[in-house]
């Protein structure tokens, strides 16, 4: 089963057993730098500096991709190009959701309903395919703890694992400086055409801006 970058970060902030999120806003904006990253890897979307244009609205046959690039449509309001960090703003929260009902109609989650303190409803998508994530983390494993060579999407994900700090959720057990410093050498490798490299270069710039943000706006 192929299943998008987005859809592989959130599978693997996922508590197997439970199905609670785990770091949920690191999380959140690694899922939506994932659908961006997924549409410039398909030249839907290109990604210059602070800015995004889109380039192309025909659809690529993934539903969650092709619900994203029509959202990204209508809000660009005719503009040519919009802030990246304002779409990541926008939409994290919301891919989140969109991501998880994507792994929910592929089989791979559940979902359960809760209540938190008997009053608070609450969603939890607890593991129910086991051998998707498995050879995810396999293939991670194969990168940065063996040292392999990555493909253009592994090399990806790690970068966007990289880029929102995700790095000690992937890889609990590993060395950390060791798995750190792999992981910022794959994101910074020549694993991709030039254009979609700086694309990454340029949303790790801005998922950095919108975290810290956040982290101000709660503190």
């Amino acid at each position: 089963m192929t299943i998008t970058l987005a859809e592989e970060i959130m599978l693997l902030s996922l508590d197997d057993e439970s199905g609670a999120a785990k770091q949920r806003e690191a999380a959140g904006w690694a899922v939506a730098g994932g659908i961006l990253l997924e549409l410039v890897m398909a030249g839907r979307v290109s990604v210059t500096g602070k800015h995004l244009e889109l380039t192309d609205t025909t659809a690529t046959g993934q539903p969650l991709l092709d619900t994203r690039l029509q959202l990204l449509e209508t809000w660009m309001r005719g503009k040519s190009r919009r802030r990246v960090t304002d779409w990541l703003t926008k939409d994290h929260a919301k891919a989140v959701g969109a991501t998880l009902e994507s792994l929910r109609d592929r089989g791979v989650v559940l979902e359960t309903r809760h209540k938190v303190l008997g009053v608070f409803p609450t969603r939890r998508h607890p593991e129910a395919d086991g051998s998707v994530e498995r050879e995810l983390r396999d293939r991670l494993d194969a990168v940065v703890l063996a040292g392999a060579e990555p493909d253009e999407r592994t090399a990806g994900l790690i970068a966007l694992i990289h880029s929102a700090k995700l790095g000690r959720l992937v890889f609990p057990d590993a060395p950390r400086k060791e798995t750190a410093a792999r992981l910022a050498e794959v994101a910074d490798g020549q694993w991709a055409a030039e254009q979609v490299r700086k694309a990454i270069r340029d949303m790790q710039a801005a998922m950095a801006a919108v975290t810290v943000v956040t982290i101000a706006t709660v503190t």
